[in-house]
């Protein structure tokens, strides 16, 4: 599948509702965007600012009306939510751009203790000052471990009835949690890792999701476990198999075979690549057979 046979267009696979905003299914995640090579790493790369910025803007072009990013996603020199900023501001009418709180890095790249419930205030008030907005559409918690989420989550609740965030989202977190924090303020998405081969629990939080009519936001879905290094490339018989009976890349397989998931499964591939750019959002468009379904489902129930 290449760009002169399907259309790169992310509105192709269809529209989900994060409570009052709809956005593309197909959409892009920034972790990628401020370094070349592994991200969340200290002396990473800095990726060329030009580069970023075109593809930001090129993402725009293709359909793309959901940004996933956080004030953690920087290299030396390069920041995602600036580079977001920097390329888009003032912003299109209709794009939404989550963010996550709760983990963070001291300017060299440490990591940093996870956010109390009193410091998420200024994560947030971080957020809105680097993308230049004076509300946040959706604020994602991002959870280590599996400790209750209730006061962390509190705290994002009444800046959200403060004004300062529209909606609420979830990430890496168990159905535990999502219980928790839905009895305190609605979820609208959960951001967890997911793709082929992952195990039991996400895809039953996957399905818990659907019934609830929350979005389920894979990331991690091209490059499993390489994780923020990216793909390993190495690739199964099955994903290389209906790789060729379509002429897509396997990454392309891997981004559609996610939004066949289910209508409330988003896609946010990332990458600072143009190229790469184009072919994620052509995935949208790419419709896998029952047979492609079935061979890379008993793949994904045999590695999971």
């Amino acid at each position: 599948m290449t760009s002169q046979t399907i259309t790169p267009a992310a509105a192709a696979a269809g529209t989900w509702a994060l409570g009052d905003l709809t956005v593309n299914r197909l959409g892009f995640g920034a972790m990628r965007l401020p370094q070349t090579g592994p991200a969340l790493v200290r002396r990473a790369v800095p990726r060329d600012r030009e580069q970023a910025i075109a593809v930001l803007r090129r993402a725009v072009d293709l359909g793309v009306d959901h940004i996933d990013t956080a004030a953690f996603y920087f290299s030396p020199l390069r920041s995602a939510n600036e580079l977001i900023n920097r390329a888009l501001a003032p912003y299109p009418d209709g794009l939404v751009i989550a963010t996550k709180v709760g983990p963070g890095r001291d300017r060299s790249g440490r990591w940093l203790p996870h956010a109390t419930p009193e410091q998420l205030r200024g994560q947030v008030e971080e957020n809105l000052r680097q993308l230049g907005r004076d509300h946040l559409d959706l604020v994602n918690l991002r959870v280590v471990g599996t400790d209750p989420v209730a006061d962390r989550f509190g705290a994002l609740a009444e800046l959200r009835e403060a004004g300062l965030i529209r909606h609420l989202g979830l990430s890496n977190v168990t159905a535990a949690h999502l219980a928790e924090a839905a009895a305190i303020a609605p979820v609208v998405c959960v951001q967890n890792p997911y793709g082929i081969g992952s195990p039991p629990e996400q895809e039953a939080l996957l399905r818990a999701c659907g019934e609830r009519g929350t979005a389920f936001v894979p990331f991690y879905a091209i490059a499993g476990p390489g994780r923020q290094a990216g793909s390993t490339g190495e690739e199964p018989p099955e994903v290389l198999a209906v790789a060729r009976r379509h002429g897509a890349s396997p990454a392309q397989v891997r981004i559609a075979w996610t939004l066949h998931r289910g209508p409330h499964v988003l896609a946010i591939p990332g990458t600072g690549d143009p190229d790469h750019l184009t072919a994620n959002v052509a995935a949208a468009a790419l419709r896998l057979t029952a047979e492609d379904l079935a061979l890379l489902g008993a793949l994904h129930h045999r590695a999971g």
